[in-house]
């Protein structure tokens, strides 16, 4: 099982990005939940959603605490919240970033696997707004086995129909310019 934990805040889409990413973990032949949890119900408020991904049934309904993958939408949240806390020491960090190595690791504490992309240009470019959740799943998707990024980008048009194109295309920037640094 995969264990994934997003950071975001309130307006940026972290839960639906759980959500398409479970959607199309199932339509993959896997099995998957998504689910949120809330503090301050507000736009900018800092959000989690997590999303488990299986060969098996998936029993297990509490939140995930110890994940293997954590997917920060929001740079700022890197300094705000502790988005490493619990994150398996083989895990991998995804984050929307600008940044070196040494300020992510000074800002986490993290000292294993950290993958970064710069979503918020890639979805200034094709979305002409701050929301990153698509281009970050696109960014996910790169190190998820079984689910296909065609798949990921089915259930972003689905979800998206009348801004299907620019949202297919900020998945795929994600997915290619995604870049691990250690």
């Amino acid at each position: 099982m995969i264990e994934i934990r997003w950071h975001g805040r309130g307006g940026q889409g972290a839960v639906t990005a759980a959500e398409l990413l479970a959607k199309a973990a199932v339509s993959n032949g896997l099995y998957a939940q998504a689910f949120p949890s809330f503090g301050a119900e507000r736009t900018g408020a800092p959000v989690l959603a997590f999303t488990r991904i299986d060969k098996q049934f998936i029993r297990n309904r509490n939140q995930v605490y110890e994940p293997d993958m954590v997917i920060v939408l929001d740079p700022t949240l890197l300094f705000a919240v502790k988005p490493a806390a619990g994150l398996k020491s083989d895990g991998l960090m995804v984050i929307n970033t600008t940044r070196s190595i040494d300020e992510i690791r000074r800002a986490t504490g993290f000292q294993g696997k950290v993958a970064v992309v710069d979503a918020t240009s890639i979805a200034l470019k094709y979305l002409k707004a701050n929301i990153t959740n698509t281009t970050m799943l696109g960014a996910a998707a790169r190190f998820i086995d079984g689910v296909k990024l065609d798949s990921i980008i089915d259930q972003v048009k689905a979800r998206f129909p009348n801004v299907a194109e620019p949202n297919a295309e900020a998945v795929k920037a994600g997915y290619e310019q995604v870049k691990v640094i250690e």
